[in-house]
């Protein structure tokens, strides 16, 4: 499995940004994609994830201002980001875990990641 994560930027605080993963390579299309993101210094955090089905989790700290989709023609899973705050700086990256635990931060695939960072 490929993916390869664009959108990722500087943005002011209080401003949006999406996130795009294109996924290569999927056999099941039903197979769950995540977006986790990690700051430097800081453990990796997941963020949301999404089945092919349209069912779609969140990290309570994120539910709010976050919204994952995805389009299954394109192969594509799209994180739109709203009320960005410094403290959301980090390396975004999509994955398909391993596992229904998506905190558990094993992965059968991630991308490189893109970068987003907040501020002022």
């Amino acid at each position: 499995v490929q993916l390869v994560e664009s959108g990722g930027g500087l943005v002011q605080p209080g401003g949006s940004l999406r996130l795009s993963c294109v996924v290569h390579g999927l056999t099941n299309s039903n197979q769950p994609i995540i977006w986790a993101r990690q700051a430097p210094g800081k453990a990796i955090e997941w963020v949301s994830g999404i089945y092919g089905d349209g069912s779609s989790y969140y990290n309570h700290n994120m539910r709010f201002r976050f919204a994952i989709s995805r389009d299954n023609v394109d192969n594509t899973v799209y994180l739109e980001m709203n009320d960005l705050k410094p403290e959301d700086t980090a390396l975004y990256f999509c994955a398909v875990p391993r596992y229904t635990d998506f905190d558990l931060q094993i992965y059968d695939g991630r991308g490189q990641g893109t970068q987003v960072t907040v501020s002022s």
